[in-house]
């Protein structure tokens, strides 16, 4: 199966592709952006003070981020787009979306329409966690 294409429920082998990507905070469909913004405000209000400090505390560079969430709320993948430069830094971003956990499910209307949505942020490090 391709990337992205996930088996269709309607019959066995047939593949539906229902993956969707947002690249950024705008896109035409509102729900999905209020999905992916409610997202990114539970890592970045919730994540430790402690893990702020620590991964701020290493040079790097603002590491890209591509998570994909499944529509029950589950990750599918954390992928490290462009590397911070540090593995510990990299490492830190993985177990902080992993803390997080459980996530919300889709809204009704985006869980008919996607099975997996894949959010890509920049993770920045200071006071807190910043995802742009």
């Amino acid at each position: 199966a391709s990337r992205g294409a996930v088996p269709d429920r309607r019959g066995p082998g047939a593949l539906l592709h229902r993956a969707r990507q947002l690249w950024g905070r705008t896109d035409p469909n509102v729900e999905l952006v209020q999905y992916a913004e409610a997202w990114a405000r539970k890592i970045q209000f919730n994540t430790t003070l402690d893990t702020v400090r620590a991964v701020s505390q290493r040079p790097h560079t603002p590491p890209m981020v591509t998570v994909a969430m499944r529509s029950d709320g589950s990750v599918e993948s954390v992928t490290i787009v462009s590397s911070s430069g540090v593995a510990e830094v990299d490492e830190a971003i993985r177990r902080i979306v992993e803390a997080q956990r459980p996530y919300p499910a889709f809204p009704p209307n985006l869980a008919r329409a996607y099975d997996v949505i894949e959010i890509r942020r920049t993770w920045y490090f200071d006071s807190a966690v910043r995802l742009q």
